[in-house]
C-alpha cells in the first residue's frame, strides 16, 4: 500500500512539474532574445542533445583520402567562397562582426575540429544546425564532394599558416 501512495506521490508531481514547465515556456517566461544568455542547464542540454544527435545520424564515410593536399586546398576555397569566414573566421581573418549577435556563437573551429570525426563534420554542414545559425549546406544542393573538400581543409584547419590560406583562396577573392 506504501508503494502506491509513493508512486500517486511520484505522479502527481510529475503531472504538477509538466503545467509549471508549460506555464513557463508557453506563458512566454522564457526569454527567447539573443541578446540574453541562455541559461546554463538549457546550455548544457542543447550541447548535450546537439552532440548525442550528430554522433546518431553522422554515418557516411569519406570516399577519398581527406589527406589530399588538392582537396585540402579545394575545401579552403569552397570554406571562403561559401561565406564560412563570415562566422568562424579563418587563417589571418577574423570572422565578420554580425557573427558576434548570434546566440549560441560560432565556434571557433580551430578549437573544435580536432574533436570531431569526418563524418561528424560532414554531417553538420550537410545539414545544418537548428537554433544556432548554421545553415544546411544540403538544402542548397552543395555537392557531396564539396562538403568533403570542406572537411579535408577543417581537419587540417588547425596547422594551415595565413600564407598558405591566402594563397588558396586568392582565386576564389577574386586575387589573381
Amino acid at each position: 500500500m506504501q508503494s502506491l501512495k509513493s508512486l500517486w506521490v511520484v505522479g502527481l508531481l510529475a503531472i504538477l512539474g509538466g503545467i509549471v514547465a508549460a506555464a513557463f515556456f508557453l506563458g512566454g517566461f522564457f526569454n527567447v532574445a539573443a541578446s540574453e544568455d541562455d541559461p546554463d542547464a538549457v546550455n548544457w542540454a542543447l550541447e548535450h542533445v546537439r552532440t548525442a544527435s550528430i554522433a546518431r545520424h553522422a554515418t557516411e564515410n569519406p570516399t577519398v583520402s581527406l589527406n589530399d593536399p588538392a582537396l585540402v586546398q579545394a575545401g579552403a576555397k569552397s570554406f571562403s567562397q561559401r561565406g564560412c569566414v563570415h562566422c568562424h573566421g579563418g587563417p589571418g581573418l577574423e570572422w565578420s562582426k554580425f557573427s558576434e549577435g548570434l546566440n549560441p556563437g560560432p565556434p571557433d573551429l580551430k578549437d573544435v575540429v580536432g574533436d570531431m570525426l569526418p563524418q561528424e563534420l560532414f554531417w553538420v554542414i550537410k545539414n545544418g544546425i537548428k537554433m544556432t545559425g548554421m545553415p544546411s549546406f544540403g538544402k542548397i544542393e552543395v555537392p557531396d564532394p564539396e562538403i568533403w573538400n570542406i572537411v579535408a581543409f577543417l581537419k587540417k584547419l588547425p596547422t594551415v599558416s595565413e600564407d598558405d590560406y591566402k594563397a588558396w583562396t586568392a582565386a576564389a577573392n577574386g586575387k589573381p
